[in-house]
């Protein structure tokens, strides 16, 4: 079978290749807030570089890690019918 590769068919498909031909306008934000404009491989709109935590004050860089790694949920206590009058409840029951 004959496999005709022209624009309708690129259009229809992605293309199979990791490395692209050409740069694209990319927006760069450092970790201070500044960003820049440079030409990056792969089509993307903004990279975010990483922070380093190692030169954050103590208690933001806890805070930081609560943040992502939350504490886990407590769990509830069982609900007992000890406290509960059942003659109220007499009515709703089918003899």
């Amino acid at each position: 079978a004959c496999v005709r590769s022209n624009s309708n068919r690129a259009a229809i498909s992605h293309l199979q290749r990791q490395l692209y031909g050409r740069l694209y306008p990319v927006l760069l934000v450092s970790t201070d807030g500044s960003t820049v404009r440079l030409r990056y491989r792969e089509p993307k709109r903004i990279i975010t570089l990483p922070l380093d935590s190692s030169t954050l004050p103590e208690a933001e860089r806890k805070a930081r890690l609560r943040r992502h790694f939350p504490s886990k949920p407590k769990a509830k206590e069982e609900e007992t019918f000890e406290g509960i009058d059942l003659d109220t409840y007499k009515k709703f029951w089918k003899k």
